[in-house]
């Protein structure tokens, strides 16, 4: 009994974000949102190409896998996106831009959900 009445201890790296609550869904797909509006454009037969440069390198792709993985992606959130992504490339080969694309749109749908105050588990 003695052992339930014990307080949880959690460490944490010095200068970590412990925010919580519906600003921080907010935020997370807001971020997310950032990288499928990025990868969105090269879908398809008239997918435009994307130049990304990093120090030195240049790369010219409109491949959704080339540009997830040449992106430098801080935000957790978007960073698990971009997993979902190499997932997808690693099992099957193609389809990680249309991965991307499926996930950004559910969780900009979930945006109305949470603006009527439904509660992110019911939804």
């Amino acid at each position: 009994m003695s052992a339930l009445l014990q307080p949880n201890i959690i460490l944490l790296r010095e200068g970590t974000d412990t925010s919580q609550g519906r600003s921080q869904i907010m935020s997370n797909i807001n971020a997310c949102q950032v990288v499928v509006d990025i990868v969105k454009t090269t879908l398809g037969p008239r997918g435009m190409d994307k130049l990304i440069q990093n120090h030195r390198d240049v790369t010219i792709s409109n491949d959704g896998a080339t540009i997830v993985d040449l992106l430098d992606i801080e935000h957790p959130a978007a960073k698990v996106l971009a997993d979902i992504a190499k997932s997808q490339d690693s099992e099957v080969g193609d389809g990680t831009t249309s991965v991307m694309l499926i996930a950004g749109e559910l969780m900009k749908e979930a945006t109305q959900f949470l603006d009527a105050g439904m509660s992110p588990q019911t939804i």
